[in-house]
């Protein structure tokens, strides 16, 4: 699968900034999209934040919603290659961190080393033993309630249920069935970010994922703290590379 030309059918901007010095490039949790992030580019003055869109979900949920995790950061990373004149910072939410790790991965083979990955709702713990993908609806949609990003009444609507729970599904098949692999390493920092009541938290045994330096920062809340306290001082203050191609 070859990436789209248009960056902007993958990248949603709603705060352009002509004047920043670095990038952020957001990455969805399972079920979710763009929108999750609109409010971060006002916050952020000192980057110019760009959303991941998805297929299969808003503006294109016209289109099939991906089943290969590896091929979705890979097409991510195609269509990053022309912001790479400023430095990328990246920053997944739970299955959001793996699609930026391998979106990171790719663009390191492509010569663009990103500045920063920024993985939450994940810790560095060891890769537990994969468990099926339980098809049941109604199990899934008491999960997401109970992970806090969906309160059970929108849960319940049948809007929700004929034209999101379908992609949620779809998420929910990817990211059991990724193969994690240890390698190739990546060269840059890698932060993660992890509520300290986040008993849902993605384990991966990530300082052994980079070369470069790691950090674990553990906040306040559980598996969606980031809704009512967006980690924007820690994005702000970290350390970020020029950007680097070849």
């Amino acid at each position: 699968m070859t990436a789209h030309p248009d960056a902007s059918v993958w990248l949603q901007c709603t705060t352009p900034r002509a004047d920043a010095g670095r990038r952020l490039v957001c990455f969805p949790h399972a079920g979710g999209s763009a929108s999750f992030y609109r409010d971060w580019g006002p916050r952020l003055p000192a980057f110019e934040v760009h959303a991941v869109r998805y297929p299969g979900r808003a503006e294109r949920i016209a289109e099939p919603a991906p089943a290969d995790l590896r091929q979705l950061g890979r097409d991510i990373a195609d269509a990053l290659v022309p912001l790479a004149d400023l430095p990328l910072v990246l920053f997944g939410h739970s299955m959001g961190a793996v699609v930026a790790l391998e979106t990171a991965r790719h663009l390191e083979q492509l010569g663009v080393s990103p500045a920063h990955l920024f993985a939450s709702g994940s810790r560095n713990a060891p890769l537990p033993v994969p468990e099926p993908f339980d098809e049941d609806a109604d199990a899934v949609c008491a999960r997401l309630v109970a992970l806090g990003g969906t309160d059970a009444e929108m849960a319940a609507d049948p809007v929700f249920q004929e034209l999101v729970l379908p992609y949620i599904m779809s998420d929910g098949r990817m990211f059991t069935t990724y193969d994690h692999r240890p390698e190739p390493v990546l060269r840059c920092p890698v932060t993660t970010i992890v509520g300290d009541r986040d008993a849902d938290a993605d384990c991966r045994p990530w300082p052994a994922l980079t070369d470069g330096t790691f950090m674990e920062e553990v906040v306040h809340g559980d598996h969606f703290y980031l809704v009512d306290e967006p980690p924007y001082p820690l994005l702000t203050a970290a350390e970020v590379a020029p950007a680097r191609r070849g």
